[in-house]
């Protein structure tokens, strides 16, 4: 009966299969006895007390061979830590569980395979200062650290998580406010690294403001991950400081159901509640979350938390995770599961970050059977066939243009440098 009202009350899947960590608070009782539930929610304490050696990881989860050797072998390679919240959610009985392979190594990291790169977005070629990133026309990368709360194994900027350039000081963080300044172009920054709301709030504002002030920086964001491996640190006042520097935009990283849990839900939906929209980029991993079942399952829920489901991204080809992508078909496969069976709500773009730094480009299922005259074969997502017929006029120029952007420039029109429309007043 219980079951029965589970799924009556609206669930997104049938009721056999279970979310561990929507319960996931008595486990962690038995993994840190003398954590307070004070202690637990204080996300310094969390950061203080994350998991960072194999001797301690041993002691907390059972580890395969392969794990083992995964950790020896990969440590002259990238970081190894995990929060004692995210380590709470590991299936410790099931190897492929999804947060488990996205927080321990395996000996597969450790090797470089044909086509991976250091640096595969080709970010390093795009660094005009330290920590800026300018490779899209109107938009940059600000790089706020190298540190993260949980280093994902899948780490696609792992040669800076690891550590191996240091610290960003704060003269190298004026530089790249300086440089956004000093770039009329430039009306988007992403403030990423590592991951800013490590920052203490007040360290975060001070790298907020000055960015805030430069008139055509219109839109700011923050890649994190966070609320879901830290969402202790999305506190009111955090959420508070982030409303002041509006329109900002929160990108957050769940890449599997079970990683949505009641604090990482609370999190989220204080900063909607305060403003601050948030979107969600997720990683298509194999075995990890590689089924249309997990994709859609991670979509819906996102949704129920007001998270917009934004990107779902192939795996990048970094140095030692041949062994977590998937064929760029697979992630076509599974929007075509999803376009027309769900909400376009919860359908993600699938994008793919050509290798080497040619940029993102999106992808979806080919609905496109023919073009003949006066019309337009498609398929739709049964497989049933329609025509759209095709106007007889084609002139797709806009005259208002003239009027409501008069004055700007073919080269400002170029790189979306518009200004404010002037203020007419109709008689």
């Amino acid at each position: 009966m219980i079951r029965a009202l589970t799924w009556a009350a609206g669930a997104d899947i049938p009721p056999r299969v279970q979310h561990p960590a929507e319960t996931a608070a008595p486990r962690w009782k038995r993994l840190f006895p003398r954590a307070t539930e004070a202690e637990w929610a204080d996300w310094r304490w969390q950061q203080r007390n994350a998991v960072r050696s194999l001797a301690e990881l041993e002691r907390l989860v059972p580890l395969t061979d392969d794990e083992r050797r995964g950790c020896v072998e990969t440590a002259p390679i990238f970081r190894l830590g995990i929060t004692p919240h995210y380590l709470s959610l590991i299936d410790p009985d099931h190897p492929f569980c999804p947060v488990r392979m996205q927080a321990i190594p395996v000996r597969a990291e450790a090797h470089t395979h044909p086509g991976e790169l250091r640096d595969p977005l080709g970010e390093d070629q795009h660094r005009p200062v330290r920590a800026i990133v300018h490779k899209y026309p109107d938009r940059v990368l600000l790089l706020a650290l190298d540190r993260c709360s949980v280093y994902c194994r899948h780490c696609t900027r792992r040669r800076i998580t690891s550590g191996g350039e240091g610290d960003l000081t704060r003269e190298e963080l004026r530089e790249a406010v300086a440089y956004v300044r000093a770039h009329r172009e430039v009306r988007d920054v992403l403030v990423s690294g590592g991951d800013p709301f490590l920052l203490s709030t007040a360290r975060l504002i001070e790298l907020l403001e000055p960015l805030r002030a430069i008139e055509h920086v219109e839109i700011l964001r923050i890649g994190t991950r966070v609320p879901v491996c830290l969402p202790m640190r999305v506190d009111g006042e955090l959420c508070s400081a982030l409303r002041r520097f509006a329109p900002l935009y929160v990108v957050t990283h769940f890449n599997h159901a079970k990683e949505i849990t009641a604090e990482a839900r609370a999190a989220c939906e204080r900063l909607v509640d305060h403003g601050v929209p948030v979107e969600n980029q997720a990683v298509l991993m194999r075995r990890v979350n590689s089924s249309a079942l997990a994709i859609k399952d991670l979509m819906h829920r996102c949704l129920k938390m007001r998270v917009r489901p934004y990107y779902l991204h192939q795996m990048d080809v970094a140095e030692g995770l041949e062994h977590l992508r998937t064929p760029i078909d697979k992630g076509v496969e599974i929007l075509r599961s999803l376009r027309g069976f769900t909400s376009g709500l919860a359908v993600p773009h699938l994008a793919v970050d050509l290798p080497g730094g040619g940029g993102k480009v999106t992808l979806q299922p080919d609905y496109l059977i023919e073009r003949r005259p006066g019309g337009t074969v498609l398929r739709n997502y049964l497989g049933r066939t329609y025509v759209y017929p095709e106007p007889a006029e084609t002139d797709c120029s806009v005259p208002y243009d003239s009027v409501f952007y008069a004055g700007v420039s073919a080269a400002a029109e170029a790189c979306g440098d518009l200004p404010p429309p002037p203020l007419r007043v109709l008689r």
